[in-house]
């Protein structure tokens, strides 16, 4: 006689308990890793279409634009040269590969350019990304109704013994227009005035500047530019003729290394340090980088955990579950589908809340409606399945708001 199938649930009240306790403790090292996914709904209430893409609908536009047939040549051998490699062709890895290639070439050709060639694409790519994600030049149009806006307010009322380390893979200023307009101090590795500089060694010690807020942008940003003169980054205030991104580690000049090592390692140093927590909000985990560094210091870390919260379906086979299965201390919420503690499951409540409690749980969780019985009309059954809503940024924000004004102190039922 076969056995039949286990299906593991979890419910969502025991977990979101869990995270309350976290998000309201003041000794807890709380960090943040945003994706994309931040910054497609990045204003309450709005429609996803008319912002910022997601990085696979960034680069189909980019690379849609790109017209003369030479470079588009080039752009196919690069695509398959990373079809090959974990990485895929994603704008980051496409602009890093143009930026080896470039350094490399020489005299010679390589897949058809020159290295100025090369230049000429690179820099054309940036521009188009530049375009696409220069939201801020209409931010008075929407600072008001900010997602990020809501973010730093709860960063802010937040008091903490140590301080938020915000991680991000976003090239956009909306995190920085967020802090700035609730007068949060924040500390994002450079120093200076006139043309401030990147600091490894701040970023890395973290003692100078230690009831600062912390924003790590991984792939780098708008206005950022390489010194060649000096051989250092710099950032251009209110210049956004450059950008520079690090999906890769560049491995010719040292400098150029820069500021993606420090981040990296500081993402590395934050996830392994004692009794601290991750939590993930608009990364889908395609960045192999990010994910070896991730799971390489969850291995170290003795009581650290991180909480992807996965806005697509989560399938049981899918590569971020079996992350996941294979490392407890790593959770990821999905919409419908959990992995917990290694196991995969269904999210379901597991006893029917009263009305009150609902209210409280239509927090972060969206019951399905009651089905019918088959019996008389009226007769429904509950099944305590639903979406797990905090995937979501905008909802993950509301829920964030909410712990502290109203609820800091409390436990979800």
């Amino acid at each position: 006689m076969k056995s039949k199938t286990i299906i593991n649930t979890h419910d969502p009240r025991e977990f979101v308990r869990g995270l309350q306790q976290i998000l309201i403790s003041d000794s807890k090292r709380i960090g943040f890793l945003f994706g994309a996914g931040t910054s497609i709904s990045y204003k309450r209430g709005m429609s996803k279409e008319s912002v910022i893409p997601s990085v696979q609908e960034m680069t189909k536009i980019v690379v849609d634009k790109i017209g003369e047939h030479n470079f588009k040549n080039a752009l196919r051998q690069i695509e398959e040269e990373l079809s090959v490699t974990d990485m895929g062709f994603q704008i980051e890895y496409i602009l890093s590969c143009i930026i080896q290639k470039e350094q490399v070439v020489g005299k010679e050709t390589l897949c058809g350019l020159k290295k100025e060639d090369f230049e000429a694409l690179r820099k054309k790519i940036e521009k188009e990304i530049i375009e696409i994600v220069s939201v801020h030049k209409k931010r008075e149009r929407f600072i008001k109704d900010l997602l990020h806006c809501d973010f730093s307010l709860w960063v802010s009322h937040a008091a903490r013994k140590i301080p938020v380390e915000l991680f991000t893979t976003n090239y956009d200023y909306l995190f920085e227009l967020a802090f700035e307009y609730h007068n949060v101090n924040y500390f994002d590795g450079f120093v200076g005035s006139f043309e401030p500089f990147f600091s490894p060694a701040l970023v890395e010690d973290l003692t100078a500047l230690p009831q600062y807020q912390k924003l790590w942008k991984l792939h780098g940003s708008l206005g950022w530019a390489y010194d060649d003169k000096n051989k250092k980054i710099i950032r251009r205030d209110q210049r956004e003729d450059s950008i520079i991104v690090f999906p890769n580690f560049l491995k010719y000049d040292n400098s150029k290394k820069q500021p993606y090592v420090s981040f990296i390692d500081r993402l590395t140093k934050f996830v392994s340090s004692d009794d601290s927590v991750l939590i993930v909000c608009g990364y889908s985990f395609s960045d192999q980088h990010i994910n070896e560094a991730i799971l390489t210091a969850l291995e170290k870390a003795k009581a650290s955990h991180v909480v992807g919260l996965f806005y697509d379906d989560l399938q049981q086979d899918s590569a971020v579950a079996e992350l996941a299965k294979k490392q407890p201390k790593l959770s990821i919420y999905g919409r419908r589908n959990a992995v917990i503690g290694g196991k995969y499951g269904k999210w379901k409540l597991k006893t029917e809340p009263s009305k009150d409690d609902s209210i409280l749980i239509d927090l972060y969780f969206d019951e399905d409606a009651a089905i019918p019985s088959g019996g008389s009309a009226s007769a429904h059954i509950w099944t305590g399945e639903g979406i797990f809503k905090l995937p979501d940024f905008e909802h993950f924000v509301t829920f964030l708001s909410a712990q502290a004004y109203g609820q800091k102190g409390s436990t979800a039922r």
